[in-house]
């Protein structure tokens, strides 16, 4: 093909290839032992490929609602109730979406405008602000502070500005492992109250928390819960981050908005996975136990690690362990991930790639959903260093 000679004006001229993309190629290319990217090595249950088998057999192959099968969101609505006491109507307050991503992009084109001030916290997830710069809205960055990665309520107060149109939450927080806590929700809804202002909520690691903490939803807080859209996944939930499958939670007034969007940027998702999970998930012990199951990996990656001279943060949630590598090497953190994978043949994800101007506090992301034996093969090699 020639080249063309059509003038592109980017809207996201320093965006390039996601950094977990170019981890895991650099882990394959390398023979290393991928522990960048966030996706499980094992196989799921079986019994969700049953179901969706015979969904298929059953002849539900054609499109679907555009909502999502009811069968699905009734069931979604039935575990949002008995997990968090929240009343949200499956036909008007549920949406099921093509993964989180999808639905985190949409939101964003559903409600910000050119020139409305989104405000996120870094280090933040990177899907979050090319959303925000591809609809013309304007990042504004709150910071979670190094190493425990708390808010600041009194920071993100100053921030506040009469252009603000959102403010994105993530908890369990990726790519920190920290958790918002009930008083963080109290002060958020002080924060926004008599305002305009849309909270997204990134809850999609909402059922791996540790050490006996709960998940604070914004679906379990009233004056929250009716101005945000909230955001989860089944692909974290169920090994099955292929099948690309999330969900929203949102008051109709707010999902009638979304609705307008994803209508016409997915329009629906594939009918018998829907259907699949619709019925999988209906055994609560499935969703239930997979705190104890990701805390169990926790709690065998770290003890791999305990010999190493990797400095082990808090992780309070979600499947990914931060960790410092100082006593190491003072390379920074992108030099270093790609001589770990090279060197000692493991591949892992260099946190500056989540701050805005790169800020590096020599700390490296491993993802610990993996079968045991992948993590004592990391571990081995991550000790001989």
């Amino acid at each position: 093909m020639h080249p063309s000679s059509i003038a592109i004006d980017s809207k996201l001229p320093r965006v390039g290839t996601t950094i977990f993309t170019v981890m895991s190629k650099l882990a394959a290319d390398c023979g290393a032992i991928n522990l960048s990217q966030g996706f499980p090595d094992f196989q799921a249950d079986p019994a969700l490929f049953d179901a969706t088998w015979r969904a298929m057999r059953d002849g539900r192959n054609q499109y679907p609602p555009m909502a999502g099968v009811p069968e699905l969101r009734s069931a979604i609505a039935d575990k949002v109730a008995a997990l968090y006491g929240a009343d949200y109507d499956a036909d008007s307050e549920i949406t099921v979406t093509a993964g989180a991503t999808q639905a985190i992009f949409t939101a964003i084109a559903a409600f910000v405008r050119s020139g409305d001030e989104v405000i996120v916290f870094e280090p933040v997830y990177d899907s979050y602000v090319p959303a925000i710069e591809t609809v013309g809205g304007q990042p504004v960055y709150a910071a979670l502070a190094f190493p425990d990665y708390r808010p600041d309520w009194e920071q993100v107060r100053a921030l506040l500005s009469p252009r603000t149109r959102m403010i994105i939450i993530n908890t369990p927080h990726n790519p920190t492992g920290s958790l918002l806590e009930a008083d963080d929700l109290m002060e958020l809804a002080a924060l926004t109250r008599d305002t305009d202002i849309v909270v997204l909520a990134d809850e999609v690691y909402e059922h791996i928390v540790f050490d006996a903490a709960h998940h604070q939803s914004v679906a379990s807080h009233p004056e929250l819960a009716a101005r945000s859209i909230v955001v989860s996944s089944f692909g974290k939930t169920y090994h099955i981050t292929g099948w690309k499958i999330g969900y929203v939670l949102a008051a109709s007034a707010l999902m009638a908005e979304f609705r307008k969007v994803h209508q016409f940027n997915v329009f629906t998702v594939n009918t018998p996975c829907q259907v699949g999970v619709a019925e999988y998930m209906r055994d609560a012990s499935r969703h239930l136990g997979l705190a104890a199951f990701y805390e169990h990996k926790r709690e065998f990656f770290r003890e791999q690690l305990r010999a190493s001279r990797f400095e082990l943060l808090t992780c309070r949630g979600t499947y990914f362990q931060l960790a410092s590598y100082r006593a190491i090497s003072d390379r920074p953190d992108r030099e270093f991930a790609h001589w770990l994978t090279r060197a000692a043949g493991v591949a892992v994800i260099p946190v500056s790639v989540f701050y805005r101007d790169g800020r590096d506090d020599r700390v490296v992301r491993f993802c610990f959903a993996k079968q045991e034996a992948t993590l004592a093969a990391a571990g081995e090699r991550l000790r001989a260093l």
